[in-house]
């Protein structure tokens, strides 16, 4: 995991949450060239359920964040 994404994702969730850091946990996290992309949550009231995926382009210096909250839960069953 690279630590400075984690530390500067986990700082700006918790600022917009309005809770600590270690409030933030990640849930799954990629690097694709000079990308690198998590999905975040929290526990927290004020996330309400919300994931957060947060994309940070190393080429101009800037952090995305996009946020989903979960409508639903199908299971689709298949054979292989």
């Amino acid at each position: 995991m690279d630590k400075d994404f984690y530390k500067l994702v986990t700082q700006k969730l918790a600022e917009k949450l309005g809770c600590e850091t270690q409030d933030i946990y990640v849930v799954w996290q990629c690097k694709t060239l000079q990308n690198i992309k998590g999905l975040f949550s929290s526990d927290v009231e004020a996330a309400n359920g919300m994931y957060y995926e947060a994309t940070y382009n190393w080429n101009k210096g800037e952090l995305y964040l996009d946020s989903y909250k979960k409508l639903e839960n199908e299971v689709i069953k298949v054979k292989f």
